[in-house]
């Protein structure tokens, strides 16, 4: 089993944990890592592009020309694709591009991304992580004790308003809770920070 050094807020180590070999310790796998990562991203896209196809555009509602005798080509409408002003081809129009992958690829996806970030020892355990209240300051002297000027994704066992809000004017610093933790977020920072409870939650959940 992976072993990393166990921290308090103020940065002192105070013991070691032992993490789940099957969450923390696998190969990761980065076909996989890389499927959730793009599945994440279209489901972020809002889909809202639009453009007025032919039957939409305003006029071109009489022939311009008659069918016969003119010489030119035969034109029913003036907003037909090819005239300038014309409705447009097979264009964007408002969609969901979201899809989901199967649950097993999925939780594999974030073993794999927890796992590379224990192996390039980008995580840090807490102890705990409490504030009495929203401060900013406390929360980035945290951050000072750790030695940590990086991005980075901090991990709580639930929704701890005082951390969320001490954290949100911090640049570069997310935080969220164990059961809200996603292969993007992971990916996306250079440095994981968890609270001893939160491990004890993914690993109930993905072991």
């Amino acid at each position: 089993m992976p072993k990393v050094a166990l921290f308090n807020q103020s940065g002192s180590q105070v013991g070691d944990v032992e993490l789940n070999d099957s969450v923390f310790g696998i190969e990761p796998n980065q076909s996989v890592l890389y499927e959730a990562v793009i599945m994440q991203r279209a489901s972020q896209r809002q889909g809202t592009s639009k453009v007025k196809g032919r039957s939409e555009v305003r006029g071109g509602g009489r022939k311009p020309w008659r069918q016969k005798g003119t010489g030119r080509a035969r034109q029913g409408s003036i907003r037909s694709p090819q005239w300038r002003g014309g409705g447009t081809v097979f264009g964007p129009v408002p969609r969901s591009y979201s899809y989901k992958l199967p649950k097993k690829v999925r939780r594999l996806a974030i073993k794999s991304a927890l796992s590379t970030k224990v192996a390039d020892e980008n995580i840090l355990v807490l102890e705990s992580l409490v504030f009495d209240a929203p401060k900013t300051k406390e929360f980035a002297n945290v951050l000072k004790n750790l030695s940590v000027n990086a991005k980075t994704l901090v991990v709580t066992e639930g929704s701890e308003d005082n951390v969320a809000l001490s954290a949100r004017n911090i640049p570069g610093i997310t935080v969220v809770a164990a059961n809200g933790i996603s292969v993007l977020d992971v990916v996306a920072h250079d440095k994981l920070i968890i609270t001893k409870a939160a491990v004890e939650k993914v690993e109930e959940v993905l072991a």
